[in-house]
């Protein structure tokens, strides 16, 4: 870097002496604010707010970033990087353990040096992961995305990201990088967990129910990974993505269109990868045409870490550091995260040389110092010290509130032949790798697992209890216990027949299996942890069988982040129950199911296959993606997309459909209503969904898919009335010619328990001209529920 002295005073008027510069007068509109200090700005100083530094990257080899230990191998001279300004500051509290108050104070201070650096007095924008939670240590660990997809809960979870977006912010951070929008199309992918569900619909809704909570607490929320990370070949991670425009338009696309429209998100981060041989960092008809220039959306585009070096490192578009900058700059990449590479000399040389217009810098620049000042980042009153900063507490009594309802709600019982709720006096014996750890509850993304995994000493920050210990409290008496074996490594014969001798002894067994989250590989689920295919990891299902065959009822309980293909393994056991990493109070939550204090009222987001050689394929797929008699392959699920038991069956009304029958106007909407009633002696909720079958359409169409939920929670005897207000755009495709079309014909709405249990179906007929719908669409199916008194004799 040049030097500071000899760049500044010499090249421009000094305009940031005068008393009350323009950019930090609170009167004036955004756009002149951002303008005067573009005017201002020296080409050093304009790329210095394009750039993230993470000066706590840790090289080492154990990083939290794909080639971080490549590309992190030359440390940062503090004093320097920050000499013309900074854009974004990477994860300073999510890079080590460090005392909340304390980092808190830390980043003020640098805040103070990034401040007084620069001319401007511009701090930087600060940045954290947000999607387990708050990425910090001592901070409450949530349920995984997966989780907030089986809770079927939009409101829950957009209660649970203000609350994690009022800790960043009472920490000093200002944008978290949640939540991720990608659409689980192969359960092999070790980021499947980071996903919501496999049905754009449900990923759409909850997804944009976390951007509102997060963006209403004052955090910036970043849509993850810009567009189709999901669909990579055989489930590998950051490998190349195959997959057709209609495919793209109307599984990918959805959810980040939601969350762009209705959501009112203010930045997006492109993701790694390449479809069709182009590379999302280069691809300005995403990042610019489609994104900006149709969708209407304003924010910032941020670099998914090292994403703008890979375009020469990785996929081989571009010849250099320079070159890469270009691409990325002009596809509409505004900021390179998370350190400074190749928007920093690179590119300034670039600009210098007339290889790229200093204009395209001023557009990003714009984005980045609208943001600031919509932030009042530039605001004469701010200050970098967070407001009661010495009562700064990130795991409040609230935060744990709200992850133990999630936590229960998420909770999926697939099978029960009675064992369920486990009685009172019950000889039980709790056996597997996951019965007493509590990593065993916690995502990728949550801090333990992603930075304290190599910080051992400084603890887990959190009380979380395992599965075993929630257990022994709820009951009150003794629970045998045996660990049987390792989640991946070979089984010890001596550790198998501890568990077998205590599950013949018991009444029940409990047998907990499934993942341990980590990242790169140090997992069996995570970020780089992918699976070859989906059988349960290491020996587990060895045990299962084992313990099975003691003739003890058993209850098979999966925590996991993918879906495990568990055909037999279910065949054998009393009762199958799935968590999704439920977060650090995850085992309270599943001991309070299991013992029948709560009513278990998740659905799940993804299937279970039956095998775990065939297709991992979801349910949303054409009449030809399942089981056919062309071939021995059947990819059938053993358990189907929004299953779910509850501990007693509630009672469902007939369907009334609204006036005028079955005829449906192509602009119209129709209404379909049904009273739910739980006749059961305990509260519980059930989820109704909506989905829609067209039959017969110019292009081939899933068999069916999800176009509206509601759940439903009730008292013992209480009933509800649901009713779907579903606008006609909702059936809408994308057509021969790529256009999104609403096709008149017939078509049918399923009100269901799941994708495959079909509580009545309504005939239709959509009359009225092929109508051609954009992004102004209305996809939402309107929900409202009327709760009725309880009748009482």
């Amino acid at each position: 870097m040049r030097n500071r002295t000899t760049e500044v005073g010499d090249a421009v008027p000094t305009t940031a002496d005068r008393p009350d510069p323009v950019w930090r007068d609170v009167t004036r509109p955004v756009a002149e604010r951002v303008d005067a200090l573009v005017a201002a700005m020296t080409l050093e100083e304009k790329l210095a707010q394009l750039v993230g530094v993470w000066v706590g990257a840790d090289p080492s080899g154990a990083g939290v970033a794909p080639h971080q230990h490549d590309l992190t191998a030359e440390p940062v001279v503090w004093d320097e990087v920050i000499a013309s300004g900074l854009g974004q500051l990477t994860r300073p509290f999510g890079t080590r353990p460090v005392d909340p108050v304390a980092g808190a104070r830390s980043l003020a201070a640098s805040q103070r040096q990034v401040v007084g650096a620069n001319r401007f007095g511009i701090p930087a924008l600060v940045h954290e992961e947000c999607l387990t939670g708050f990425a910090a240590w001592q901070a409450t660990a949530y349920p995984a995305p997966l989780a907030w997809g089986a809770s079927f809960d939009p409101d829950l979870v957009a209660a649970m990201a203000g609350l994690i977006g009022g800790s960043m912010r009472a920490a000093g951070v200002h944008q978290g990088l949640a939540p991720v929008l990608d659409v689980t199309r192969d359960y092999r992918w070790g980021r499947t967990e980071e996903t919501i569900g496999e049905d754009p619909y449900l990923v759409g809704t909850v997804g944009t129910a976390y951007v509102r909570g997060l963006e209403r607490s004052g955090v910036v929320a970043t849509l993850k990974h810009f567009a189709g990370y999901s669909a990579s070949r055989a489930g590998r991670n950051l490998a190349p993505v195959a997959i057709g425009p209609r495919e793209f338009a109307d599984v990918v696309l959805p959810p980040f269109e939601m969350a762009v429209r209705d959501g009112g998100v203010r930045s997006v981060m492109q993701s790694y990868t390449e479809v069709d041989g182009l590379p999302s960092a280069a691809d300005a008809g995403l990042l610019t045409t489609l994104l900006r220039d149709t969708w209407g959306f304003d924010g910032t585009v941020v670099a998914d870490y090292f994403a703008v070096k890979f375009l020469q490192a990785l996929h081989g578009v571009a010849e250099d550091e320079a070159h890469a900058a270009a691409l990325a700059l002009t596809a509409g990449v505004d900021v390179e995260l998370p350190t400074v590479r190749c928007y920093g000399a690179p590119l300034r040389g670039a600009v210098e040389r007339g290889e790229v217009a200093e204009a395209l810098v001023d557009r990003a620049l714009r984005r980045v110092l609208r943001q600031k000042v919509e932030l009042g980042l530039l605001d004469p009153d701010w200050s970098p010290l967070p407001a009661d900063v010495e009562d700064l507490r990130l795991d409040s009594p609230e935060a744990r509130d709200v992850a133990l309802r999630l936590a229960r709600e998420s909770v999926v019982l697939l099978a029960n032949d009675g064992v369920l709720p486990l009685r009172p006096g019950v000889r039980l014996a709790v056996v597997g790798p996951l019965a007493d750890d509590p990593m065993a509850m916690l995502g990728c993304y949550s801090f333990p697992a992603h930075i304290g995994v190599h910080h051992p000493d400084a603890g887990l920050g959190l009380e979380i209890p395992t599965v075993l210990s929630a257990l022994r409290d709820a009951l009150g008496g003794d629970v045998a216990h045996a660990r049987g074996c390792e989640v991946t490594a070979e089984p010890d014969a001596d550790d198998v027949a501890a568990a077998v001798a205590a599950a013949r002894d018991a009444d029940v067994c409990v047998v907990a299996v499934g993942d341990l989250a980590g990242l790169f590989g140090r997992g069996t689920s995570g970020e780089g942890c992918d699976a070859t295919d989906l059988r349960l990891p290491g020996a587990q299902a060895d045990l299962v069988r084992a313990v099975q065959a003691t003739g003890t009822p058993v209850v098979l309980l999966l925590v996991t982040g993918r879906p495990y293909a568990i055909g037999d393994l279910a065949d054998g056991s009393a009762a199958v129950v799935q968590a999704f990493f439920p977060g650090q109070l995850g085992g309270r939550a599943l001991a309070d199911v299991l013992t029948g204090a709560v009513s278990p009222s998740g659905r799940l987001p993804v299937g279970i296959p039956g095998d775990p050689s065939g297709q991992p394929g979801t349910y949303l797929t054409a009449p030809l993606g399942r089981r056919t008699e062309v071939s021995n392959v059947d990819p059938t699920h053993a358990f189907p997309f929004g299953h779910g038991l509850g501990y007693h069956a509630f009672t469902w009304s007939p369907v009334r459909l609204s006036p005028g029958g079955g005829s449906w106007a192509t602009d119209g909407e129709v209404e379909v209503e049904l009273d739910v009633r739980n006749p059961g002696d305990r509260p519980g909720a059930d989820v109704v969904q909506l989905y829609l079958h067209d039959p017969v359409a110019q292009v081939t169409r899933p068999v069916v898919r999800l176009v509206g939920y509601a759940r439903v929670e009730l008292a013992t005897g209480a009933s509800a009335r649901v009713r779907f207000r579903v606008p006609a755009d909702v059936t809408s495709f994308t057509g021969r010619d790529g256009r999104r079309v609403v096709e008149p014909g017939a078509v049918q709405l399923r009100v269901s328990r799941s994708s495959a249990d079909v509580h009545e179906a309504v005939d239709l007929r959509l009359v009225g001209p092929l109508r051609e719908v954009d992004h102004t669409r209305r996809w939402l199916t309107a929900v409202s529920v009327t709760h009725e008194e309880v009748q009482r004799a």
